[in-house]
This record gives C-alpha cells, structure tokens and sequence, in this order.
C-alpha cells in the first residue's frame, strides 16, 4: 500500500493547473471581464484571483459573484480578502488536506513571495480519494486475514507461502489449544452429547462479533489517538453492545436446544455460554487492535488471525467451564 500511494509526496506543483487569470484590484467589472476574454481558460475555473501592483495575492473572486457585479465596480470591492493558499512546498497530500478541512473548490499555489504560481481544484482530490479507497477495498480483505495484497501480486508461490503461512499458524495454535481444552474436559462432553452439536455455532458466533468489533476498531484507529479515557469509552459502548447481541442470541439458542432436546440445564448453559463468549468477543475484538496500534504495528495486519484466535479460545473455555459446573 505504501507503494501504491507513494506519488502522495510529490510536490504539488507536479500536479497543479496553470490556466489562470490574476485580475489587478482596480479593474472594473467590465476590464476584467475583458482580461478573462483575452486568456485561453480551461473548463473549470472556479475562481479568480486578484494581486496587487507587486503581483501578490490578496483576494480571489468567485465566478457567479464576478458576472452578477455591475460593470462600474471595482475588483477589489467584490474580492474575498481572506485568501486561503497552499505553498508551492507542499506535498500533494498536504494539498488533499487542505480540501479536507476548508471545504473549497479550488486552491491558489503560491511562492515565497506570494506570488501565485498555480491552482488545484477539487478534481485532483476527488481522484486521488477514489483511487486510495479503491485499492483499500481489495487490500482490507486480504489485511484481515494476515497479509497485505501489494505482498503477493506477481510474487512466486515460495514467497506466498512465506506470507500467508504464519498467520495461519495462529489459526492453528488456537485450534490445537482448543482441542486440548476439549480433551480436558472429555467426560463433561460425554455426559451431554448436545453440548457438541451447538460447538460449531458457538464458536461461528463469537467469531463473527470479534471480526465486526475488530473492524469498527481498526476504522476508528485512523481518525484517532488512542488514549486510556477514548478506551474506556469504546469499551463501555462495545461491552453494552455485547450484552444486546449476546443475550438475544443466547436466549434464540437456549429456547431452540430446550424445545428440541428437552433439556433446560443444557440450554441454559448453551445460552450463557453465548452471553461470555460475545462479551469476550467484543472485549478482543476492542483490545487487540487498539495494543498493536499502540505498540506502532500495524493492526489491519495481525489483529485479524490474533484476535479470532484469542475468541476461538475464550468461546470453548467458558463453554465447557459452565457446563462442567452445571451438567
């Protein structure tokens, strides 16, 4: 990714438009409408713009106001004075900034003497956002599971393997550990044969809470600084949230296994088991992208194969505790 958008810190001025007019502040209406006539101007100009006898910018002139003005007006008494530029230094990601926060059309590039050298419009941002969020679309999928798409494309299947293959290592130490829990707790199972019929959708249910937490995470990581109070925060709203889905999903399932199985000590350890398991799930899905973002790692890359490994975990455990305790 950081190739594809490396062309983000060149200058500006490789990317600026030249067609322009400076119109000086004592034109009438009519003088500039003249001096606009005699430029060969591009389609989309937006604004003009307005110097003084030392050729600085001090004011720009929408176009809409610059045609309704009477003909006898002076430049410089319909001219915006407060001009926002953007240095012929800046890079044309500062420029993309500079759309972010003020909102504009267009922006003037100026030297170190004021003197305006160039113009980007709102063109330039708008591809560039489309062309950084197409290729984030393709890469988040291939983040999520351990490994960035730019790593692979037109690699050798030997240096693939090298990519994808340790992150799946995490997916199986959890499943080796799980098995272990499950051996550990063999005669509870064998006890309550229903206990393994509902594993799969356990499991499949705090995995999918801790990915969907995972990922609004990972989205407000990018907008954020993590501190203590933001966690705090996050993590209230993620833990009530888990509450809702847990005890709406666990009371579904209970009902279920107790109408079919006739079972109600089953179904109530089925149900709470689903309540801990996505409250946990929220809980990692939070916590395990925010430490590496933390510790200066990239989230997108590890959080995915961690943090469903830390649920897998988590699910069994409380899974077979409470039914060791209740059955």
């Amino acid at each position: 990714m950081a190739q594809d958008i490396a062309h983000l810190d060149q200058p500006v001025t490789t990317v600026m438009r030249r067609d322009f007019v400076v119109l000086g502040q004592d034109f009438t209406i009519q003088e500039a409408l003249d001096a606009v006539r005699q430029h060969e101007l591009g389609e989309r100009i937006i604004y003009f713009y307005v110097a003084d006898d030392q050729g600085r910018l001090i004011g720009v002139v929408p176009t809409r106001r610059l045609l309704m003005a009477n003909l006898p007006q002076r430049i410089s008494d319909i001219m915006v004075r407060n001009v926002i530029t953007i240095p012929h230094t800046a890079t044309v990601l500062d420029a993309c900034e500079f759309f972010v926060m003020h909102r504009l059309l267009a922006f003037p590039i100026v030297d170190r003497q004021e003197h305006m050298i160039g113009t980007v419009d709102v063109k330039m941002f708008a591809e560039e956002v489309f062309d950084i969020t197409e290729r984030e679309r393709t890469d988040e999928a291939f983040e999520l599971i351990g490994f960035r798409l730019s790593q692979i494309r037109d690699a050798a299947p030997a240096q693939v393997f090298r990519y994808r293959f340790p992150w799946l290592g995490a997916t199986i130490g959890s499943g080796l550990f799980c098995a272990v829990l499950a051996s550990a707790f063999e005669t509870t199972l064998a006890k309550s044969i229903v206990l393994a019929f509902f594993l799969t959708l356990i499991l499949g249910l705090g995995e999918s809470v801790s990915s969907q937490s995972m990922t609004v995470t990972i989205q407000a990581l990018r907008a954020t600084r993590p501190r203590l109070r933001w966690y705090l925060k996050a993590l209230r709203r993620e833990l009530e949230t888990a509450l809702l889905l847990g005890a709406a999903c666990g009371g579904i399932v209970a009902i279920v296994a107790a109408l079919w199985r006739g079972e109600p000590a089953t179904a109530l350890v089925l149900g709470a088991s689903i309540l801990l398991s996505l409250c946990s799930a929220c809980l990692i899905g939070l916590s395990v992208p925010t430490l590496l973002h933390a510790l200066r790692l990239d989230p997108k890359i590890a959080a995915g194969p961690i943090t469903l490994a830390l649920a897998d975990i988590c699910t069994v455990l409380f899974y077979l505790l409470l039914a060791a305790a209740f059955l």
